[in-house]
């Protein structure tokens, strides 16, 4: 069996106190045993500054969350980017309406291969972030599919499992899929409504065992998220680390 895969918290999920205090809160995912963090787009904190203080705690930086790159936000992207130093960024969203039919979906892939090129003339690798809409199935058709058809061959997905599930699909399914296309992993758990509350990995309705087992030989990194909490959110990313690396799903340094 390969070694397990390196756990990561993507930062948007301890937003409200990364408000109050960033650093600190920076500093307990750190003493938590994290490997590495992913960075949004808009946190409370300059980009030196924040990239400066990942770097004192030896958190890694292999991605971040992005505005769509486009002409009018490709500067902010590439600032990203170099303060970072990645060569991985991922769009975190587009509205449900660039998924409400094939055509639209195919319109949606043809935007996305535009700025795939223009990620790749700047040396970055683009991921494209799921929500539950881009999952339901239109006419008997899986939206995944036509993506995959109609997406550039370099263009990854980054698969949100949890979404990836609560819009219909099997996750694990999703990822097998997916595969090579699909190195970055979010992994999240709760009750799988839509518009509820969020539970730590490991502590819900997600089959996290067979999602790690069907993407062990292509992700790179799991990214532990939350998007909403009924807990404290420090107690959910530390149950989730906990949970994730004393099953042996994903490594640590604790």
């Amino acid at each position: 069996m390969s070694e397990p895969k390196p756990i990561a918290l993507q930062l948007y999920t301890v937003r409200e106190l990364l408000d109050e205090d960033f650093e600190g809160t920076v500093r307990r995912v750190a003493d938590m045993g994290y490997v590495g963090v992913e960075p949004y787009g808009g946190m409370p904190c300059e980009l030196a500054e924040a990239a400066a203080l990942f770097r004192e705690l030896d958190l890694q930086t292999f991605n971040s969350h992005i505005p769509f790159p486009d002409d009018a936000n490709k500067d902010a992207v590439l600032e990203i980017a170099e303060a970072f130093d990645l060569t991985d960024v991922a769009i975190a969203y587009l509205p449900p309406a660039e998924f409400e039919t094939i055509d639209a979906i195919k319109r949606t892939c043809e935007r996305l291969n535009r700025v795939g090129e223009l990620a790749r003339a700047n040396n970055l690798q683009l991921h494209y972030h799921n929500h539950w809409w881009e999952f339901k199935r239109i006419n008997g058709t899986a939206t995944l599919d036509v993506m995959l058809a109609e997406l550039d061959e370099g263009l990854c997905l980054q698969i949100d499992t949890y979404w990836a599930q609560a819009g219909g699909e099997d996750a694990v399914e999703v990822v097998k899929c997916a595969g090579a296309r699909a190195p970055l992993i979010h992994l999240k758990d709760g009750s799988l409504d839509v518009d509820g509350d969020m539970a730590a990995v490991g502590h819900g309705k997600m089959n996290v065992p067979a999602i790690v087992d069907a993407s062990a030989a292509t992700a790179d990194w799991y990214i532990v998220e939350q998007d909403r909490s009924n807990d404290h959110r420090l107690n959910a990313v530390q149950d989730s680390y906990t949970y994730l690396t004393s099953n042996g799903l994903a490594r640590g340094k604790k």
